[in-house]
């Protein structure tokens, strides 16, 4: 592509002395440049792009985009070369998200659901629908692949290099929307700016991310930004900061919450239902548990309402919808009755509502065993709070490791102990395998045993590895040994 139309199709201005430059790639890791390139000059966390420059003009860069002038070479200033970054990629692969509709959903928990829930509606309302988020990216029940330039990264929404070009490949598998998570480091980071969104969706804020963001209200100022690149919002207003956005906003929106969300009535774990007052009264029935489900599918319906979607397709499609992997996920079917639930929480809020739905449904007798722990090189302050919750809701807590990655595993357990309630029954495991044998050995036939934490992941990171490690397997293999009557 000639450097000066990509320019000015990313909305920048292109100098005259270009001339007829073409461009091969772009790309803001020095160490990934090609020759013919343009390079991104990006101020990291840790580290300035601005001073790899010389090694990606050796490389074979031929155009550079900084926030400030880089003698002896060609190149472009730009205000924020994070967004110049996204904006380049954006027209790099022709504006892909403009021939699409798009709908974004933040918030702190919810959001994988949310984007299932609604997925499954449009889907069964006739269009091809994409989804990009935390678990992976699909494209009419399609997973399309990508990685992240850190291969220990987990992003709910991808990087611009790909970000860009999964859209791109939806539009070019016909889809007509597509459903973004979009997170308050995407937002922060720029990933999203050249995108308008026909919709977006807000969840819920709790505490999260403080690592980065440093207070509560910053948090949120990040999450409200979607609010100025939308069409127009849907809104839960079961959390504090919903009002707060909903009174702050100039775009149209709408809600959902306690004034229209109503009958409210649990079919133990086998799911809720619900009546939704919007455009016209809904009775919803899911078969996933929990308060979370009526929030996420009463978000979900009133956002395909208003997007034109029938009621009935709505109702039909919600009370088909069997949840997603590692969300409240039924797993290990066994004969001694013993209830094997896997869940992503590991935020307070999540492991909170998880803990309370499980309580909700539990039958006398019941013992619920919650094995959980902290992410390393994350929050620190929300380890006392987990632990708090965790010896708070559960009958056995089984403390351990979880993606410890750089950080000792033996302190994040220490910080989580500053909050557990000593009086109530508890055991350190730090292996995480182990900590789910000892689950399972001391699980007495009915009980209801919980691993939270890692969900849909597949892995675990010590240090910079990441290692295979898949709970369900895990789960089965030593709940297997159990029924056969073997010490596991």
């Amino acid at each position: 592509m000639l450097l000066k139309n990509l320019l000015i199709s990313a909305g920048y201005e292109a100098d005259e002395k270009i001339g007829d430059i073409e461009i091969f790639g772009i790309t803001s890791d020095s160490r990934r440049v090609k020759k013919g390139d343009l390079f991104v000059a990006i101020k990291g966390l840790s580290e300035d792009g601005f001073s790899h420059i010389g090694e990606a003009l050796s490389r074979g860069a031929v155009f550079v985009v900084s926030e400030r002038r880089a003698l002896g070479v060609m190149s472009l200033v730009v205000k924020n070369a994070r967004e110049a970054l996204a904006r380049l990629f954006d027209a790099w692969y022709g504006h892909p998200a403009r021939d699409m509709t798009l709908v974004g959903i933040t918030g702190t928990n919810g959001k994988t659901s949310t984007a299932a829930m609604l997925a499954a509606i449009l889907e069964a309302s006739g269009a091809c629908c994409g989804v990009i988020g935390t678990v992976n990216a699909t494209c009419g029940g399609k997973v399309l692949v990508y990685q992240s330039a850190d291969r220990l990264a987990n992003l709910t929404t991808p990087d611009p290099a790909e970000l860009y070009r999964l859209l791109a490949e939806m539009r070019d598998m016909g889809a007509s929307f597509v459903i973004m998570e979009v997170t308050s480091h995407a937002l922060f980071f720029e990933k999203t700016a050249p995108l308008y969104f026909e919709r977006a969706i807000f969840t819920n804020l709790t505490p999260d991310h403080l690592d980065l963001h440093g207070d509560m209200e910053t948090y949120y100022a990040q999450k409200r930004r979607l609010f100025l690149q939308c069409k127009k919002g849907i809104i839960s207003l079961f959390g504090p900061y919903g009002q707060q956005l909903a009174d702050s906003i100039d775009v149209p929106f709408l809600t959902v919450g306690r004034g229209n969300v109503r009958r409210i009535s649990v079919n133990g774990d086998r799911g809720v239902s619900f009546t939704l007052h919007a455009a016209e009264k809904m009775d919803i029935s899911i078969p996933v548990p929990g308060d979370f489900s009526v929030e996420n599918a009463a978000l979900a319906a009133m956002c395909a309402l208003s997007l034109g979607v029938s009621a009935d397709v709505i109702k039909e499609s919600l009370s088909t919808f069997r949840g997603v992997k590692g969300r409240m996920e039924r797993v290990c079917e066994n004969c001694l009755g013993i209830s094997v639930f896997l869940d992503y929480a590991h935020t307070p809020d999540a492991l909170e509502k998880l803990l309370l739905t499980v309580r909700r449904f539990r039958q006398d007798q019941q013992r619920i065993i919650l094995v959980f722990g902290c992410g390393g090189d994350r929050d620190r302050s929300k380890r006392r709070k987990m632990g708090r919750i965790a010896t708070r809701l559960a009958d056995l807590t089984v403390i351990t490791s979880d993606n410890a990655r750089g950080e000792d595993p033996n302190a994040i357990i220490a910080d989580i102990l500053k909050g557990i309630d000593k009086e109530k029954a508890y055991k350190i495991v730090l292996d995480r395998k182990e900590a789910i044998a000892y689950s399972v050995e001391a699980a007495r036939p009915g009980d209801i045993l919980i691993l939270a934490g890692k969900g849909h992941e597949e892995y675990e990171i010590k240090g910079r590895e990441r290692l295979p490690f898949s709970e369900r397997e895990i789960v089965a293999a030593f709940m297997e040994k159990k029924e056969q009557g073997y010490s596991v």
